[in-house]
C-alpha cells in the first residue's frame, strides 16, 4: 500500500509499505478520507509539538474514515463491509484514568499521528475494533472522518455545562470552534456568539448558526449586550483568551480547547471576583455515538466545513493549503484517489 511519510520538518514522500494485518481485538480499515488536523501541520512544519518530536519516518493523519476489510482474532463487530469512523486514541484500558471513565487522560494512550505511533495518511490501517464506529450511510465519508474534531467539539460542551438556554462565547473560528458552535446549539444553547478575526469564518460560523458574531478587529467581546455563561475558548490566542474571561458573566465557565502559548497573563481578580470555573480540555472520552447522532440527524453539518480534497500523493499540498488560502477552513485527503 502506499503511504505519506513525514521524514523531517517541512519533507513528506510516499512509500510503499505492506498492508497491515489486524492482531487479535483489531481490525483493517481502508482508509477513505482523511481529515488534516492543525497538529499535521505544526509536525510538518516543526517535526515536533512539545515534547512529542519526530525521531523517525511518521504517518500524519489522525481524523480518519474508511470501510473495515479484515478482522482479527475475536472479533465479531464491525463488520467486513462496515463504514466506520475511526477514534484515533487507543488507551491501555487498565490505568486509573481509564477505570475511572477518564480514558482520554490515559498516560499509555497510542494516538494516531503522535510520535512514534503512525497516523492515517495511508490506503491502509488497522485499530482496535471498539475504537472503529460504525456510521449511517448519511453520513458521507468526509463527515464521519471529521467526526473526529466534531468530538472535541462535543467534549468542550460537557466540560463547560452547555444546556438549555446557555449563553456560550466561542473565541477563535477555525474548524474546532466552527464545530463547537453547532455543537452548543445541539445541546440547547440560545446564545452562541463566535469572535474571529477573518471575516469569512464569521461568516460561515453565522451561516452554521452563531447567533451573533464579533469581528475583533475592531470590536470587544467585553461590549456583548449579555454577558456569556460559558466560554470555549478555541483560538489558543493569549490576548483574546484574557479578553474572552473579561468578558465572562458571574459564576460562568471558561473551557480552555485551542492549543497555544504555555502559559498566559489571568485577570485573577476578575477569577475571583467573580466566581469563574477554569478547565482545560484533552481529546475526549465516549463522544462518538452523541457525534455520530448529531451529524446523522442533520443538528450538525461537517461537509459544509471542507473546502478543499487531495489524493494521497498530495499531501503536502493539503498540509500547506491554509497558508495559501485564507478561505480555507478544512481539507481533506482521499488515499485511495
Amino acid at each position: 500500500m502506499r503511504v505519506s511519510v513525514l521524514r523531517g520538518p517541512g519533507d513528506v514522500a510516499l512509500e510503499d509499505r505492506p498492508v497491515p494485518e489486524p492482531g487479535p481485538g483489531q481490525v483493517a480499515v481502508r482508509v477513505e478520507s482523511v481529515g488534516v488536523c492543525g497538529s499535521d501541520t505544526h509536525y510538518y512544519d516543526h517535526g515536533r509539538i512539545g515534547r512529542f518530536v519526530v525521531e523517525q519516518p511518521l504517518v500524519l493523519g489522525h481524523e480518519a474514515a474508511g470501510e473495515v476489510t479484515a478482522l482479527g482474532a475475536g472479533v465479531t463487530s464491525p463488520a467486513v463491509g462496515q463504514r466506520v469512523s475511526i477514534e484515533p486514541g487507543v488507551p491501555d484500558l487498565t490505568c486509573a484514568q481509564c477505570l475511572a471513565g477518564r480514558y482520554n487522560l490515559c498516560p499509555d494512550m497510542r494516538f494516531f499521528a503522535t510520535p512514534p505511533i503512525d497516523g492515517a495518511f495511508a490506503e491502509y490501517v488497522v485499530v482496535h475494533a471498539a475504537f472503529a464506529h460504525p456510521v449511517p450511510d448519511v453520513i458521507s465519508d468526509d463527515a464521519a472522518a471529521l467526526l473526529e474534531p466534531l468530538s472535541v467539539g462535543v467534549w468542550a460542551c460537557r466540560k463547560g455545562r452547555v444546556t438549555a438556554g446557555s449563553r456560550v462565547l466561542v473565541t477563535g473560528a477555525g474548524p474546532i470552534g466552527l464545530v463547537s458552535v453547532q455543537a452548543a446549539l445541539a445541546f440547547g444553547a440560545t446564545e452562541v456568539v463566535v469572535s474571529d478575526v477573518n471575516p469569512a469564518r464569521l461568516d460561515l460560523a453565522k451561516e452554521l448558526g452563531a447567533t451573533e458574531v464579533v469581528d475583533a478587529r475592531n470590536t470587544s467581546v467585553t461590549d456583548l449586550p449579555r454577558p456569556p455563561e460559558v466560554l470555549l475558548e478555541c483560538s489558543g490566542h493569549p490576548a483574546a483568551t484574557v479578553q474572552a474571561l473579561r468578558a465572562l458573566d458571574r459564576a460562568g465557565r471558561a473551557v480552555f480547547v485551542g492549543m497555544g502559548a504555555d502559559e498566559l497573563p489571568l485577570p485573577l481578580s476578575v477569577v475571583q471576583e467573580r466566581e469563574l470555573e477554569l478547565t482545560g480540555t484533552f481529546r475526549y472520552a465516549g463522544t462518538w455515538p452523541t457525534a455520530i447522532a448529531l451529524v446523522a440527524s442533520g443538528r450538525v453539518d461537517l461537509d459544509r466545513l471542507v473546502t478543499g480534497t487531495y489524493g494521497l500523493e498530495q499531501a503536502e499540498d493539503a498540509l500547506t493549503a491554509g497558508r495559501r488560502d485564507q478561505q480555507s477552513v478544512k481539507v481533506v485527503v482521499h488515499p485511495q484517489t
